[in-house]
């Protein structure tokens, strides 16, 4: 049941009878006002800006947007879910809800149960990328909250209907797979019985490579040593990058994090059964005329080393809103980047994904135009790219940064950070901050029991709900809580105001959820669960002090039940909310 959609159709609905009456502009369509919770909870329950809105477009049948405001609450007093609607100030309009659509929301969450909050389903596809990490190393933090950030946002878009598929990029064909292998024979070496010495630089010199020098000297011996490296590296090369992809899904597991598909970059011109996909995208463009030869103007500021004033084969991605027109081919002839991610993202289209969500780290920003306009440029504007940077994570112990792990020898890994505080209280945190936020990760607060703590104040929330009806079970042995028997009781004893408040925030999880699906952002629904769990505590809270507010009275009955009825609908919510994120929703906290 969603109250604020409820609103919105009987706002519409009036808006239409003034147009046949011939009050207002029969050409206007009712569909950019907003229906919300008011920023000041004692204006209402619902606040619309419908009047505002519409204010230049009022006459010649109204002088002003709150004359406009007041027929529009005329119409709207009468509606049943409505106890009270009046205007503010020029024609803000507020509304206050019936106690019976605030027991309605209740009785929904416990007949509904996981499924409240959800609507209904679209079926449609949706390509979720993320995590895409270069093969080459253990998972760092940073990836960590791409990976949770991702994960997150397909389970909340599937919850809201979408047909999700969880995509993973392997970038296995540039020069830093190259370098890896050069890094991995250099271990073989070493695994051998040769002294090598302090690691070059330019390769990696994380132990974790040690293991695959291991096993190439297991799976060859002294073969690869007798090889030119013209003929060792491809060997090494795809030995090393099934060995760090098989790392990489082992760091994933440990956060709970799956995917559909893992798609290789390589595949799209080494693929020995197949055309080359980057040259058919190409020929594509160039055949509707979006390719030419041509030089670009030199970059602003300091020149990048390896920029070159030359004629190149270029896209036209200004045509699509970009700031310059992007190269496809090397100096060597060999793909750029972009070229390669032009050729996925149509394979993507031809897969069927007109909307497709790609998860990138925050130094990718200067990427995204160009990629939106390949994407506009290969579907006619038909495919939709939303691309979302994941700022840096700082990893911090009592405000102090964390240093390098010898494991990787360049940065803690997720997989240090999963083991030492657990897999909830990275995936809560890595969302109780907007993505585009940077994150102080501070590695001693995540695992305090305090109520500075979000993931702890949250769960603690739930396990309050569960102890709730252990309270019950030993005052009334016998009390039915079945969410049908709770679902039936008396719901106008579930009044007091501080009652009335897990009301209304509970009548907000519909809203909340469709609003964070339509615009890409799982941080609401973490946001949503601690503001549920802060008026669930207080009011716990209160009754401490005062025992006539608990939920559990042992002079009343009925009046238990009822209040039982609500925090089992509270208890549904924050359970849905957790695993949408990832979390556990435990019934103790110890």
């Amino acid at each position: 049941m969603n109250v604020f959609d409820e609103i919105a159709l009987a706002l519409t609905s009036a808006f239409a009878a003034l147009q046949q009456e011939g009050r207002l502009d029969g050409a206007l369509t009712p569909d950019r006002f907003s229906v919300e919770p008011p920023r000041d909870a004692s204006h209402g329950d619902i606040a619309t800006n419908i009047a505002m809105v519409y204010a230049r477009d009022l006459a010649p049948g109204f002088t002003s947007p709150r004359q406009f405001a007041t027929e529009i609450v005329t119409r709207l007093g009468q509606h049943p879910l409505v106890a009270k609607v009046d205007v503010a100030g020029p024609g803000f309009i507020n509304i206050r809800l019936q106690h019976a659509a605030l027991a309605g929301v209740l009785r929904a969450a416990l007949q509904q149960k996981s499924r409240f909050g959800r609507p209904p389903a679209h079926h449609q596809p949706v390509n979720v990328e993320y995590v895409s990490a270069n093969p080459t190393g253990p998972m760092h933090v940073g990836h960590g909250r791409g990976a949770v950030f991702g994960d997150a946002l397909a389970a909340l878009l599937e919850f809201a209907g979408a047909r999700v598929t969880r995509e993973f990029y392997i970038n296995d064909a540039g020069a830093q797979v190259d370098v890896l292998a050069r890094s991995a024979f250099l271990r073989y070496r070493e695994a051998r019985g040769e002294t090598i010495g302090a690691i070059p630089e330019g390769l990696y010199p994380g132990d974790y490579l040690k293991a695959i020098g291991a096993q190439l000297a297991r799976d060859h011996g002294d073969a690869l040593a007798a090889m030119p490296e013209k003929q060792w590296l491809p060997l090494v090369r795809q030995a090393a990058i099934d060995a760090m992809m098989a790392l990489i899904r082992d760091d994933l597991a440990a956060l709970n994090i799956r995917h559909d598909v893992f798609f290789s970059e390589a595949s799209l011109t080494r693929n020995a059964s197949a055309a080359d996909q980057v040259r058919a995208a190409i020929d594509a463009l160039q055949a509707r005329g979006l390719i030419y030869q041509g030089t670009l103007p030199p970059p602003k500021g300091a020149l990048p080393d390896d920029w070159e004033d030359r004629e190149q084969t270029l896209f036209r991605s200004t045509q699509f809103g970009d700031d310059v027109d992007r190269a496809l081919m090397k100096s060597d002839g060999s793909y750029t980047y972009f070229a390669s991610d032009i050729a996925y993202h149509a394979d993507k289209l031809k897969r069927g994904f007109s909307t497709m969500i790609d998860i990138w780290g925050a130094d990718h920003g200067g990427y995204v135009k160009r990629m939106k306009a390949a994407v506009a440029a290969l579907s006619d504007g038909k495919g939709e790219l939303d691309i979302k940077l994941c700022q840096l994570v700082k990893l911090m112990r009592d405000g102090e940064p964390v240093k390098m792990s010898k494991r990787s020898g360049e940065f803690v890994t997720l997989r240090e950070v999963v083991d030492e505080v657990g897999v909830d209280a990275v995936r809560f945190m890595m969302l109780f901050r907007k993505n585009d936020a940077p994150l102080d990760f501070d590695l001693a607060k995540v695992i305090e029991k305090s109520r500075e703590n979000p993931v702890f104040y949250v769960q603690y929330a739930f396990a309050r709900t569960q102890s709730a009806f252990r309270q019950a079970a030993q005052v009334f042995p016998d009390l039915n809580v079945a969410p049908e028997a709770l679902a039936a009781s008396d719901l106008d004893l579930v009044n007091h105001p501080a009652e009335l408040e897990l009301l209304r925030i509970m009548a907000q999880f519909p809203r909340l959820i469709d609003q964070a699906a339509r615009a890409h952002e799982p941080h609401r629904v973490a946001f949503y669960l601690h503001d549920l769990a802060s008026a669930l505590h207080s009011h716990w809270t209160a009754g401490k002090d005062m025992p006539h507010l608990r939920f559990v009275n042992e002079e009343n009955r009925q009046l238990t039940q009822s209040r039982l009825a609500l925090v089992a609908g509270v208890a549904e919510i924050l359970r849905t909310g957790l695993a949408l994120l990832g979390v556990g929703a435990p019934d103790e906290m110890r």
